[in-house]
């Protein structure tokens, strides 16, 4: 062997279903691996071609023309380094999530994944046949084997590698990010390095595409387990691992740069939700967003993510006071949009309003007032909002979070209106630990960037005169303990009612939670930050005769 190896990570953010965009993205890359690193590897993401999850993409008849046109390209470009590419692969009537080791104008080898994610966000099983069998190759006198995302995380696959001869291990993903993945990650691959005894590189997607958010933070882990090199978080770009042989075996040569600090959760949760607004606006060339400023800290905090997210030139909030708009909303609200100077607009509801209630007199004549009053002011809301987008090409963010969402303490077509819900997987105590972090942050037009008197108040829809959320729910640090239990864990009335929690208040949760599912499914995506999101994550049916109880 060589004095070296070196291994650049290539943590790019690619877009589903670009491929030729996808391949000028990994060629440009592999080339600047090559001159301004010195590569003799570079590794790309799992499924690099179609970017990650391309879900029914992998169905259509032209991909497979495509994506045998895109190889083609990376073998005419004749670049003298090694490059590992993920891609769909046709074989014999089937098709595989694939991985070719191409060098010039050579595929050097290629490995078919064994293990096929069903679960929570994947649905593998769908598309993909499973492949069998190791995948070794001798690259500069280094035997490197190669796996793909899921195949780490059970034990053959690395175990055949090892067996084969191996001495370095090469796992190429597209692993979603949720609250402390990356903790799980370094403890699976310490495991699977101690197993095998070789140090493993580890190679991850970055960016957002629809509710999933893809953190990056690539790793190269020494043969006794310890992270070695650590990639930046939510951040794209090439990092190098360099290798030399030290006496028998092979060890990675870093320094303290090579080694990012962990986020803490609230900075990963708050990178995530930039990051993933940034790319679904972008991705999908909206103009900028618009969101309803109503002076309560769920807007408050998406308005700060907004403008971390895209600038301040692409951010529009309005406020659209009523009757019932406490005059701390409107004072707050306007503060805090001069604070980060965005563009702000108050349209006023009253008459629209009135106009709604005018109309229907008739049809509610002898009828009490009730919450169709408080819910026609949220549709006047949404329809303002809606028409801006249209008129403007501007996305607009909904502000409901998880615990809102979860018990349906939210208005169809009001304020549930819009194409992106930021905070949708974000519960309301996770709201104010949210605020507090971006607040220490600072910001260059000012701090705090989210009011403190808007943190500081009793949270309120304001659709009625007095009205607090408490009013209607438990106190949310009760409420979101018990949907953590229900929704993340899968407990049981009986299983939560046994933690210590009030069984009217458990049955009455978990029942909101239930009926609501309708709700959800008209709802706007958003970032997922937990392990069971709404959508992709947790699907019930919306009619069922599902009883509460053990």
């Amino acid at each position: 062997m060589p004095e070296q190896l070196t291994v650049v990570m290539a943590q790019l953010n690619l877009l589903v279903g670009d491929i030729q965009g996808n391949t000028d993205a990994l060629l440009d890359h592999a080339r600047r691996a090559r001159d301004e690193l010195g590569a003799d590897i570079v590794a790309f993401p799992e499924l690099t071609l179609t970017a990650y999850p391309p879900e029914d993409l992998l169905l259509r008849p032209s991909l497979e023309i495509r994506t045998r046109r895109a190889l083609q390209r990376i073998l005419d470009a004749d670049l003298d380094i090694c490059m590992i590419v993920g891609h769909p692969l046709h074989q014999d009537g089937r098709l595989y999530n694939a991985l070719s080791v191409i060098k010039g104008r050579a595929v050097l080898a290629q490995y078919r994944k064994q293990c096929l994610p069903n679960y929570q966000v994947f649905d593998e099983r769908r598309y993909f046949t499973p492949g069998a069998g190791p995948c070794v190759l001798e690259i500069k006198g280094v035997r490197v084997g190669f796996t793909i995302c899921e195949d780490m995380w059970e034990t053959a696959p690395t175990q055949q590698v090892a067996a084969a001869g191996a001495e370095l291990l090469i796992n190429i993903n597209a692993s979603p990010f949720h609250r402390d993945k990356q903790r799980e990650r370094e403890t699976l691959l310490a495991q699977r390095a101690c197993s095998a005894r070789m140090p493993m590189v580890y190679v991850n997607l970055v960016g957002g595409q629809d509710e999933l958010v893809f953190d990056g933070s690539s790793l190269a882990v020494a043969a006794t387990g310890e992270v070695q090199v650590r990639a930046p978080s939510f951040v794209p770009g090439l990092f190098p691992v360099h290798l030399r042989r030290n006496e028998q075996s092979l060890v990675i040569a870093a320094a303290t740069q090579d080694l990012a600090t962990l986020d803490t959760t609230e900075e990963a949760l708050y990178k995530a939700l930039v990051l993933g607004v940034r790319d679904y606006v972008g991705k999908n060339r909206f103009k900028g967003v618009v969101l309803g400023l109503s002076g309560g800290i769920d807007s408050a905090l998406t308005l700060a993510v907004a403008v971390d997210a895209l600038g301040r030139d692409k951010v529009l909030a309005v406020m659209m006071p009523f009757a019932y708009t406490s005059q701390l909303s409107l004072d707050e609200a306007s503060a805090q949009a001069a604070r980060l100077g965005v563009q702000y607009r108050v349209l006023s509801i009253e008459d629209a309003y009135n106009s709604f209630v005018d109309t229907l007199s008739a049809e509610f004549t002898g009828l009490p007032v009730d919450v169709t009053e408080q819910n026609i002011q949220a549709r006047c809301r949404g329809v303002l909002l809606m028409a801006i987008s249209n008129k403007k090409g501007l996305l607009v963010l909904t502000t409901g979070n998880k615990s809102e969402v979860a018990v349906g303490y939210c208005t169809l077509y009001g304020d549930m209106a819009g194409g992106f819900d930021v905070l949708k997987d974000v519960p309301k105590t996770m709201v104010y630990r949210l605020c507090e972090w971006r607040n220490r942050q600072g910001d260059a037009v000012g701090s705090p960037v989210i009011p403190a008197a808007v943190i500081a108040r009793a949270p309120s829809a304001e659709l009625a005169p007095g009205q607090v959320d408490q009013d209607s729910l438990p106190p949310y640090d009760v409420l979101d303990a018990i949907l953590e239990l229900y929704v993340e864990q899968d407990c049981s009335a009986a299983e939560i009612i046994a933690h210590g929690f009030p069984e009217p208040v458990v049955r009455r949760v978990l029942r909101l939670v239930d009926i609501n599912e309708y709700k959800r499914r008209q709802s706007a995506i958003g970032v997922r930050l937990t392990r069971r999101g709404f959508g992709r994550d947790r699907r019930y049916p919306i009619t069922s005769g599902w009883e509460l109880g053990d």
